[in-house]
């Protein structure tokens, strides 16, 4: 028979395992400080992106107001303008009738002037005066005036004793301004250098000597 072989047991090494350190403290405290650190720099970041955002919404949205108030205005301004320019046309054909009440009472004679229905035309001219100065319209003035085609219309050109060159000698009929815009230009007459004389002959010259 052979040898009975002996069978020896394996048996595992024993793993010893190491004992952890423990942690200090102070180590501990500093990661949580770090931690914390770090959390508050997020914040503050999407603290000053949120800023940013909002600013810009607010900038966008007073630009937005401010296109708003101007589109307004001009919408303001073009009804009133339009208003205006309707009203030129009724205002311009009134004109005719202030000159003839001027012309009428101009001629009035005096004893007639302090009769009843005199004073009621007078009122009316009155009347009619106070509604166009209440829509802005007043005469142009001429007296003592240079002429300016912007505002005045020349009827003739004279010689005037007394007036230079260019000056309005007298008006024809008056004009008026709607604002600054002219409703009728006033007809003027102008004054106009006098003529060169001719120089004396030799001849003249003589007989007078």
């Amino acid at each position: 028979m052979s040898p009975k072989k002996k069978t020896e047991a394996k048996t595992e090494p024993e793993v010893i395992e190491q004992p952890q350190e423990p942690v200090e403290p102070a180590e501990a405290e500093g990661a949580q400080v770090e931690a914390e650190k770090q959390e508050l720099e997020r914040l503050q970041k999407e603290l000053e992106q949120a800023k940013a955002q909002a600013a810009e919404y607010l900038d966008g949205w007073q630009r937005a107001q401010a296109e708003f108030s101007n589109y307004k205005k001009r919408q303001e301004a073009e009804r009133a303008q339009m208003a205006q320019f309707a009203n030129m046309g009724l205002l311009r054909k009134l004109l005719p009738v202030t000159d003839d009440f001027e012309r009428a009472i101009a001629t009035l004679p005096d004893n007639l002037s302090r009769l009843s229905w005199c004073e009621g035309i007078l009122l009316i001219k009155h009347k009619l005066d106070a509604i166009l100065e209440s829509e802005g319209v007043k005469p142009i003035e001429t007296a003592g005036k240079s002429f300016d085609p912007l505002y005045h219309e020349a009827v003739t050109y004279e010689e005037a004793a007394g007036y230079t060159e260019g000056q309005i000698i007298g008006e024809v009929q008056r004009g008026y301004m709607m604002g600054e815009r002219v409703l009728r230009p006033a007809l003027v007459r102008v004054a106009k250098a006098p003529a060169a004389q001719p120089p004396e002959s030799t001849n003249a010259t003589e007989k007078k000597e």
